[in-house]
């Protein structure tokens, strides 16, 4: 077949045979189309049958859609430059800034991305020594919560069942005259790690007769606290060593996900559960009783299902199994599902 063309790619055999027809077309790709040779003859669309809702819905249709479009339009938005720049402020250069987060027990050194004053990403601080530059989902998502849009925006003041917005410089004067009017005093705060505030706290309650210090905490380690002043007497949160351990006991506590220090936790705990040298292979083992799934309970070697009740319970088998092996006294065992005592 001979070509009429130096063309190397063809569209079909007709592109190829140079048809008439086809170059004619394709040279008319985008040309205008009458309205009526668009949806048809004219005739045949004068003698269509359309009733006066149908014309009514497509009118309203497209009233609609143009008020919609029209509606959608990006507003415009000016970008005013600075007069006198500030130093700490570079446009389009991100700064960090090293802070804490500290959240029902979750702690992390983090540094604070922004971009033009505005913090936009979390990471961690690699030079501190408690978390190694970790940081966990909550810390993460922190950054989040700066641009909630139900966040309080200034002072509320209850007045009957509602609560009524005022300005910083009222409740200023509120708790001024309330301070000087005497009579018991209690500032009510989250337990924090600032030295800083802790000196502040004790400056306030030293300076009035009848003032203390009340920390709350939603999620509170004060179980903790009065078990480690009656065992070793001092009333703190211990540290764990799991990385020196060879076999790791946890009743319903997810170290690893939201008890305790669980970033640190989960940095000891995965120095012993990676064996470097193949030839001498060791790691630690994590037994788990817990009654609902958990971050820990998914890492762990074994996970023995008990309920909330049989928490107790199981501890108490688990004493006397040990007590057998090492010939000392049992104690009176407690109820406890037969599973539970099998895995022990």
């Amino acid at each position: 077949m001979k070509k009429d063309n130096s063309n190397n790619v063809w569209i079909g055999e007709l592109d190829l045979k140079r048809d008439p027809e086809f170059m004619e077309n394709a040279s008319n790709e985008f040309k205008d189309t009458p309205l009526f040779e668009m949806l048809g003859e004219e005739g045949v669309l004068t003698n269509q049958k359309s009733s006066r809702r149908d014309f009514l819905k497509f009118l309203g249709f497209g009233v609609g859609a143009a008020v919609v479009a029209a509606g959608c339009e990006i507003p415009v938005k000016k970008a005013i430059p600075y007069v006198i720049r500030p130093e700490e402020i570079v446009p389009g250069l991100a700064t960090y800034y090293a802070s804490s987060f500290v959240r029902s027990g979750d702690y992390c050194s983090i540094l604070v991305k922004t971009r033009d004053g505005r913090p936009i990403k979390i990471e961690g601080n690699e030079s501190s020594e408690v978390t190694f530059g970790g940081t966990s989902a909550r810390a993460q998502a922190e950054v989040l919560n700066l641009y909630n849009t139900n966040r309080n925006k200034s002072p509320l003041k209850k007045e009957g069942d509602a609560y009524k917005q005022i300005s910083w410089k009222e409740l200023d004067d509120e708790v001024m005259k309330g301070l000087k009017n005497g009579g018991s005093i209690r500032l009510v705060s989250h337990t924090n790690m600032s030295p800083s505030s802790s000196k502040l706290h004790s400056e306030f309650a030293a300076s009035f007769a009848d003032a203390k210090i009340v920390y709350y905490d939603p999620v509170s380690y004060a179980a903790v606290l009065r078990a480690n002043e009656l065992t070793v007497g001092q009333r703190a949160l211990p540290e764990y060593r799991f990385e020196l351990a060879d076999l790791i006991v946890s009743f319903n506590a997810d170290f690893l996900g939201t008890w305790g220090s669980p970033i640190e936790n989960a940095h000891r705990f995965m120095k012993n559960r990676k064996p470097d040298d193949p030839k001498n292979a060791k790691m630690s083992r994590l037994v788990q009783f817990e009654s609902h799934m958990s971050l820990t309970g998914s890492n762990a070697d074994n996970r023995i299902l008990v309920k909330p009740s049989e928490q107790s319970s199981a501890a108490v088998a688990l004493y006397n199994k040990v007590a057998s092996l090492k010939g000392a006294g049992k104690i009176k065992a407690l109820p406890l599902n037969e599973k539970a005592k099998k895995a022990i």
